[in-house]
C-alpha cells in the first residue's frame, strides 16, 4: 500500500518540506512520485529495472 511506504525526497529539493522535487520509495519495487502532488500518479519499477536505470545515470 502507498500509505505503508517510506518516501525519501531528493537532496536537490534543498532539504525543505516545501522543496519541489521527486520522491522515491524503495520498499519492494521502486516507486517515484512528484513531491508537489503526492496523491497523483507514480512510476513503478521492478528492482532489476531500477538497478539498470541507476547503472545508466
Amino acid at each position: 500500500m502507498i500509505e505503508d511506504r517510506i518516501w525519501r525526497k531528493s537532496s536537490y529539493s534543498n532539504g525543505t518540506p516545501e522543496g519541489e522535487c521527486v520522491e522515491v520509495s524503495l520498499t519492494g519495487e521502486a516507486c517515484v512520485r512528484d513531491s508537489k502532488n503526492v496523491t497523483g500518479g507514480m512510476l513503478t519499477f521492478s528492482t532489476a529495472a531500477w538497478h539498470a536505470f541507476l547503472g545508466e545515470i
